[in-house]
């Protein structure tokens, strides 16, 4: 992510056939009428998204929608302008575990539209407390089979997250997989926190750009506050899907299917980059084993 104030972002006004850069992308969105960035003006979050009609499972006080992609896919697409400025969060051990140490986190969870089963561990207590139609939906599994189903509908995504280098990355392969996809625009945010100017400024270029879906790759938990500060203030849908943007990109490997089924893709991660995440998964994961042994998978 840019340390920088100013905004360097693509945006693009049909499909990824023509990107155009346009440097004063976020003086342009000044000039959108208030009909189409109007909720900009909303300083806060505005209370909770309407919800699919989906079962859910609550796992140490988070909701998991009992679903699958293609009923998400199908569910947001045929009720799009319905759930408009929700959002989703993609939910695994390490989320599961911060939302029962933080009412607020945890709140954030609560207040989305669905949280949907990102890690293997979820799906297995869903279907130890009874719900044995619980299935994996994964935030890497999620944002292609979406943006497959975009380019005959002409769907449009904003990418919002990450740094600049792997979102011109991200950019070029999308481009190669799915030549009729229509990107709405990409934009890097500081590591910084932004001031509420900075913050106003990129809801307006958002919300200029007309994305239907918003994809946020900040990680955890900041994907999932910034969601649900932004809710009903943005005019798309927001997912928060950490890594997808690295593994779309190709500038980190995602684990074999076999180790995903059998739920070691968290040490196919923790090889990659121990350093950063051995104190995660080594006190997340026995937590998050030990905690629902407490509560009786309840």
């Amino acid at each position: 992510m840019s340390e920088e104030t100013s905004y360097p972002t693509r945006v693009e006004s049909g499909s990824v056939g023509a990107t155009q850069k346009e440097p004063d992308a976020v003086d342009a969105a000044k000039k959108v009428p208030d009909a189409v960035d109007g909720a900009k003006k909303v300083s806060g979050p505005v209370g909770p998204a309407k919800k699919p009609p989906f079962p859910v499972c609550p796992v140490l006080g988070v909701p998991v929608a009992i679903t699958s992609i293609r009923e998400v896919i199908t569910e947001l697409t045929s009720h799009l302008e319905e759930y408009r400025g929700g959002y989703v969060c993609v939910s695994n051990v390490h989320t599961t575990v911060m939302a029962y140490d933080d009412p607020a986190y945890l709140r954030a969870h609560r207040e989305a539209m669905m949280a949907l089963p990102d890690g293997k561990p979820l799906v297995f207590v869903c279907r130890k407390k009874g719900f044995s139609g619980a299935r994996r939906v994964a935030g890497p599994d999620l944002l292609p089979a979406l943006l497959r189903y975009s380019e005959g509908k002409g769907f449009r995504h904003f990418f919002y997250g990450s740094t600049e280098e792997t979102l011109h990355q991200l950019e070029k392969n999308l481009r190669r997989k799915y030549p009729k996809l229509q990107i709405a625009g990409m934009y890097s945010p500081p590591f910084r926190p932004m001031t509420e100017e900075e913050d106003e400024e990129a809801v307006r270029m958002i919300n200029a750009s007309r994305p239907d879906f918003i994809w946020v790759g900040l990680g955890a938990p900041k994907q999932e506050r910034w969601m649900y500060e932004h809710a009903g203030r943005v005019s798309g849908i927001m997912f928060g899907v950490g890594a997808a943007f690295d593994f779309q990109a190709g500038t980190s490997r995602r684990a074999p299917k076999w180790m995903q089924e059998c739920y070691l893709e968290w040490l196919f991660r923790l090889l990659q980059d121990p350093k950063r995440l051995m104190h995660r998964y080594f006190t997340t994961n026995v937590r998050f084993v030990l905690l629902n042994l407490k509560h009786g998978l309840r």
